[in-house]
């Protein structure tokens, strides 16, 4: 988890880095950095304040992640994240089976999301506190009943809000996505991230 020290070159170890988060999608974005880090799940209430914002609840969640885990290893480098989406005035969660993704693309087909992902880098140790949050806008085409059964079948997107899969099939659901990091909408923010990390001491190209 450490990087060699090299004394002549005037390099000094980088912190050891944590995921706080079990997510496979934010683990699988996270290794496309190639830095070496382990995870281990925040233990952290994620249940929405009455009136909270979804972009303010994103920030919130993020950073709370972060120290919870940053405050069980006080010389580690934590990173948090969370995603909140929603589409109007609705929040979209998580579906968990095949009947309510087909209502959420139901719901979505013609229409547009919102999907706000935060990411926070935080060390107890070093009083460090970074913060991002990107939002991506994903506009869908007109859905059959026939192609939203189709889909979901196929891909089984229970576990992700909206009820698709942008890095899968779920791209052919899609008209366009607006975004300034593509990464984030599954879920890390990787174009922030590796800045954030380069700034706390992890090289990366």
């Amino acid at each position: 988890m450490f990087l060699e020290d090299d004394s002549e070159a005037g390099v000094t170890s980088a912190p050891p880095l944590i995921l706080a988060s079990t997510s496979r999608y934010r683990r699988a974005l996270l290794e496309r950095l190639g830095i070496a880090f382990a995870w281990e799940p925040p233990g952290v209430d994620e249940a929405a304040l009455s009136q909270e914002l979804p972009m303010d609840r994103a920030l919130r969640l993020a950073l709370a992640k972060a120290r919870a885990v940053a405050e069980r290893h006080p010389g580690a480098l934590v990173i948090g994240s969370d995603q909140v989406a929603c589409a109007a005035d609705a929040l979209l969660e998580k579906p968990g089976s095949a009947a309510r993704c087909e209502a959420q693309l139901a719901a979505l087909s013609g229409g547009s999301a919102r999907f706000y992902t935060a990411c926070a880098v935080v060390s107890a140790e070093r009083k460090l506190r970074l913060a991002h949050l990107d939002t991506t806008v994903v506009n869908f085409r007109a859905l059959s009943a026939d192609e939203i059964r189709r889909y979901v079948a196929r891909d089984e997107p229970y576990d992700c809000a909206g009820g698709f899969k942008a890095e899968s099939l779920g791209i052919s659901l899609l008209e366009s996505i607006e975004s300034s990091d593509p990464s984030a909408l599954i879920g890390l923010p990787l174009i922030w991230l590796a800045g954030a990390l380069r700034s706390a001491g992890h090289p990366l190209p």
